[in-house]
């Protein structure tokens, strides 16, 4: 009973996040990663406030590192983007050190949104990434606490 009622719980919940995503013209597999992300880094509205920290600043250095690298290019051709990203990637072994910033595959899941979604270099597009990714804590969120009431409620019939 256990395993259908979170089958049916996570079916439903995934369903309706797909229609949404789809109906709001939103990038489902950000929502996804999003969704994953909440269970990867410990699920609770804590980990997952504080793992949304370094997902955005991941997003923000995507943004910063095509600058740059658009910025470079001029001066170095091909190698722009590399550069950035060398320097980029290289300064997380400093912000690393920042508690707040210490999750470097938060920063790396928003590098992945970023550079995966390629949004024009324009702040409504990129700031419309952040829909997904918002949209996909909560489903978790509500996925995991409506599976664990669901097995409090058969422990309890037990």
């Amino acid at each position: 009973m256990k395993t259908l009622s979170n089958a049916l719980i996570m079916g439903l919940l995934g369903a309706v996040a797909v229609f949404i995503s789809f109906s709001f013209q939103l990038p489902t597999w950000i929502l996804f990663i999003a969704w994953v992300s909440y269970y990867l880094f410990g699920k609770s509205l804590r980990t997952a406030a504080v793992s949304l920290i370094p997902i955005a600043f991941g997003m923000l250095m995507g943004v910063a590192m095509q600058s740059t690298a658009e910025g470079l290019s001029g001066v170095v051709g091909q190698l722009g983007l590399p550069l950035a990203v060398f320097v980029f990637i290289g300064s997380l072994a400093y912000l690393s050190k920042i508690e707040i910033f210490s999750n470097i595959p938060a920063w790396f899941i928003g590098l992945i949104i970023f550079f995966g979604a390629h949004p024009p270099m324009e702040s409504i597009p990129i700031l419309k990434l952040f829909i997904p990714v918002i949209a996909g804590f909560m489903f978790a969120f509500l996925n995991d606490s409506a599976t664990n009431m669901t097995v409090k409620k058969i422990k309890n019939k037990e």
